[in-house]
């Protein structure tokens, strides 16, 4: 008979080796995330020894009591407030005004030559820009007292105000007196308009440049005309470059002082003038720095309207 070879029992499985150890991932540094703020550092040291040290400084100063011979000392007497405001008033509505008027004829006057350079300067548009950044390489009191030289009694510009009638105007409005330019309030604020039109044109332009022309040309194929496309899409997309210009040409004309000590005269004293004049000569610091943080307070007022009024807060 045949014999029948049976088949080996199957073997049992191996075990599987082990799984090997996964490897232990490491949390990232937390340096990278330290790094922006230690940029920030040297900004931050910065504002905080040259801004708010000084500010802290002198809200200090507005409630001390005392004289320069016996000493201040803080008495927090928020008095002093009140009396500065009741006492220069005035200079205060008039520091407004001047400033107000300023940036109104910087807006009228850059709008129009930062829409020529963005636009219509082509190959010149360096050469104007340069031009309009020229007034910063001389000095600031040399721009101011070339302005008494351009507004002299007898001279060209107001030779030729007078025989087109405009000082009739200017003099019925209160802004001059009679034939004479320099010592009234028109050679105030036109200081303040030639020193800080290039703060206003500047914006504009960065503003304007950024336009596509060719929503210019979709206008027109819309058969809208200049002024409607200058209404419908011109001045929306500049807005940012309106609200940066106005604000830097009001807040510093606000508290400027030297075209006011050049060109004005006692009837067209600025608060700028109160304010140095309280430091520097009559010494009377508590009521110096009232009025400087009752500016701040102001001009901080007037910003936050003028940003919401204008519905824009994207500033160039």
């Amino acid at each position: 008979m045949a014999t029948v070879t049976q088949p080996p029992p199957p073997r049992a499985p191996s075990p599987s080796p082990p799984p090997a150890p996964v490897p232990r991932v490491k949390p990232a540094r937390r340096r990278g995330r330290r790094t922006p703020y230690l940029l920030l550092l040297p900004g931050l040291l910065w504002l905080v020894v040259f801004f708010v040290l000084p500010v802290a400084y002198q809200a200090s100063t507005s409630v001390q009591t005392g004289s320069l011979e016996e000493g201040y000392e803080v008495t927090w007497h928020f008095a002093t407030y009140g009396d500065a405001l009741s006492a220069y008033w005035p200079q205060f509505v008039r520091s407004v005004l001047y400033a107000a008027s300023a940036t109104v004829l910087c807006l009228v006057l850059g709008y129009p030559l930062a829409y020529l350079i963005a636009f219509r300067a082509g190959r010149w548009r360096n050469l104007i820009m340069i031009l309009v950044i020229a007034p910063f390489f001389a000095g600031f009191l040399i721009r101011t007292l070339a302005w008494k030289t351009i507004l002299a009694d007898g001279g060209y510009v107001v030779g030729a105000l007078d025989a087109l009638h405009v000082l009739d105007v200017t003099s019925w409005l209160g802004w001059t007196a009679g034939d004479r330019v320099l010592a009234t309030p028109l050679a105030v604020v036109c200081g303040l308009t030639y020193t800080f039109l290039p703060f206003m044109i500047l914006p504009l332009y960065t503003s304007l440049e950024r336009i596509d022309p060719r929503l210019h040309e979709a206008a027109n194929d819309l058969y809208a005309g200049p002024a409607t496309t200058f209404r419908r899409v011109t001045l929306p997309l500049s807005m940012p470059g309106v609200v940066s210009g106005t604000l830097l040409t009001f807040i510093p004309a606000t508290g400027d002082y030297i075209n006011a000590d050049l060109l004005g005269s006692t009837d067209t004293r600025m608060i700028g003038n109160v304010i140095q004049t309280q430091f520097l000569r009559v010494l009377d610091y508590p009521t110096a720095a009232a009025l400087s943080f009752l500016l701040m307070a102001a001009i901080l007022c007037a910003v936050t309207v003028h940003i919401r009024t204008s519905g824009t807060e994207d500033l160039v």
